[in-house]
């Protein structure tokens, strides 16, 4: 999303297919997302900052960033309940508003679909981290040839599902967009929920020099 970005609708569903997809072992993934995380982090697409309470103490500082306005206030009120210390800003993947090499790592839930444009994303992600730092990312992706990935190629160019869905896209494949980037991916899972029927992965990769 852009940082002048408004999705009244969108904005206003994603709470609850959140918390059906937390329902469905969601909740799980994030806490695995945030493990053993310390020092200085970014968390770019924050939504309603469902992600903060499961951040550990060791994390010292969270910037979180949200351009959708509504997604922003839901955010914000989530901060004040975050077990570490928790700021919400206004902004968009594409221009963090952070010096290079300033944070110790970043974290991606379910956004890097919608941004805009995938790989100006994650440069700017890959600016900000220290050498060394890593990059969580929990995001769904293109499936496998044989299991829908021309149907959700068909619905991208169409642009019927971004445009119902704030931007998302369905058939990104985010690992090989991590690795164009300048990540070594040092371990990831891919799995698909039940009834959802739609591939994830599930990860952390590291800054490449």
């Amino acid at each position: 999303m852009s940082a002048s970005s408004e999705h009244p609708v969108f904005s206003r569903l994603w709470p609850a297919l959140s918390a059906r997809l937390d329902a469905a072992g969601g909740a799980q993934h994030r806490r695995d997302l945030v493990s053993g995380l310390e020092g200085s982090v970014v968390e770019v697409g924050c939504g309603d900052g469902r992600l903060f309470a499961y951040y550990p103490r060791t994390v010292s500082e969270l910037l979180a960033i949200e351009p959708e306005s509504r997604l922003f206030a839901r955010a914000a009120a989530a901060a004040a309940l975050s077990p570490v210390p928790t700021t919400v800003v206004a902004g968009s993947a594409a221009r963090l508003p952070l010096e290079d090499a300033s944070v110790d790592a970043a974290v991606c839930s379910l956004v890097l679909c919608s941004v805009p444009d995938q790989a100006e994303a994650l440069a700017e992600i890959r600016r900000v981290l220290r050498p060394g730092g890593q990059l969580r990312f929990y995001e769904h992706v293109v499936a496998e040839p044989a299991g829908g990935a021309a149907v959700q190629r068909f619905l991208d160019r169409s642009r019927l599902w971004p445009t119902l869905a704030a931007g998302c896209h369905m058939a990104r494949d985010t690992t090989t967009a991590l690795t164009d980037a300048g990540f070594a991916i040092e371990e990831w899972d891919r799995f698909t929920f039940p009834r959802l029927g739609m591939p994830h992965v599930l990860g952390r990769a590291r800054r490449v020099s």
